[in-house]
């Protein structure tokens, strides 16, 4: 129903190709080092994958959204972070890209298009307000053609790095989800400093940190939208990226169930490979089921956004973000029990993927959040 399409074949086939002659072999190292995956920044914004939805009238590819979907997929079979890095470019994209104005989107979206390695990030995580996101404390005042922005961020995925920082403060914090609003930050702002990156215990070639705000001063023309819009924006933006999530943890999930069946087929014990005991058999059908199962209700939420249907996009999404990542995490954890002490350790991926996985139950809002959101849609709706 949502196989890819001839251009889609071509495009995926580039992209399994290079998962596999570029980034396949680092994976293993950034995540011992937790180190940024600069190789992968250099190939794909060369190969026009860095910013895939970015449109062609600011020098991107304007890929859609299901031929997005499946590239990510294809990159965190082989590494988690590195997909993570398309993710994160997308984040800080969007906000900017659908909440304009004009010469906002040109002055920013330009900056990205072509073989361009700048970095974005969307800040809105802090330390008090993960899932409750209307509990930030972040402000914005406004003073002559400037904004003053105080306040901390936390958990920034690309961070320390961004060149152009989406950050969402209150303007008017009495007005709550209409007192919210959304600036552009870049690099190198006065009064914006950088805390810890963070160690994690997953998706560790990936950097997250906290963002500072001391008197940061930022125009006025920064403003995305209408002072106001931000948390709206922002849950547009978010709606997305969940969908973007769910794609990482069936590319996670696919990767892990990979190299299960290779290692059932060549695994002897009592005199034959372990693919012909029926426990490792009914383990890799529940496996395989779960992944074919998140990938449909994932690219179903693609195809949706790509015909403009944003509601059922985002109800999809969302729940294609809980079934993919709950099945990451129990593909996963089955691979690394079909690998026995070799799952175990280091010397194999999966149990690196296990580690990944976590995070795609935790981000863009947690599971259970989710969850909430998505009951309330439909209840809502009956």
């Amino acid at each position: 129903m949502f196989s890819p399409d001839e251009e889609q074949k071509i495009i995926l086939e580039s992209v399994r190709r290079i998962a596999a002659r570029e980034i396949e072999p680092r994976a293993a190292e950034l995540d011992e080092q937790a180190a940024f995956p600069e190789a992968a920044l250099e190939i794909f914004a060369d190969n026009g994958l860095l910013n895939p939805l970015l449109p062609e009238s600011y020098g991107g590819v304007e890929s859609s959204m299901l031929t997005t979907v499946m590239i990510i997929e294809e990159i965190a079979r082989v590494c988690a972070s590195s997909a993570l890095l398309i993710i994160a470019q997308t984040d800080g994209m969007l906000p900017i890209l659908h909440g304009g104005p004009d010469d906002l989107r040109q002055k920013f979206l330009t900056q990205l298009g072509g073989d361009s390695r700048k970095l974005t990030a969307l800040a809105a995580t802090e330390p008090g307000a993960g899932s409750d996101l209307l509990s930030i404390k972040t402000r914005a005042v406004r003073d002559g053609d400037d904004y003053v922005i105080n306040g901390q961020k936390c958990f920034i995925t690309n961070g320390s790095l961004a060149d152009l920082i989406v950050v969402y403060a209150y303007t008017s914090p009495e007005k709550q989800s209409r007192g919210m609003s959304a600036f552009v930050i870049e690099k190198g702002t006065l009064g914006l400093s950088y805390g810890k990156n963070e160690r994690k215990m997953g998706m560790r070639g990936s950097v997250n940190s906290e963002l500072l705000f001391e008197d940061m001063r930022v125009p006025a023309a920064n403003l995305i939208g209408e002072e106001g819009s931000g948390f709206g924006n922002l849950l547009q933006t978010l709606s997305i990226n969940r969908m973007f999530c769910a794609a990482q943890a069936v590319g996670i999930a696919r990767g892990a169930l990979d190299h299960a069946i290779a290692f059932a087929r060549q695994r002897v014990q009592f005199g034959k490979p372990i693919a012909f005991l029926a426990p490792i058999q009914f383990m890799i059908a529940d496996m395989a089921t779960a992944v074919e199962a998140a990938r449909l209700l994932t690219r179903q939420a693609a195809a949706e956004f790509d015909r403009g249907d944003k509601k059922s996009g985002a109800l999809h999404g969302g729940m294609a973000k809980v079934l993919a990542s709950d099945s990451a995490m129990r593909v996963t954890t089955d691979a690394v029990q079909v690998m026995g002490g070799y799952g175990y350790m280091k010397d194999y991926p999966v149990e690196r993927m296990m580690r990944d996985a976590k995070l795609t139950q935790i981000y863009t809002g947690t599971n259970q959040i989710a969850r909430m959101v998505t009951g309330r849609a439909l209840l809502k709706d009956s």
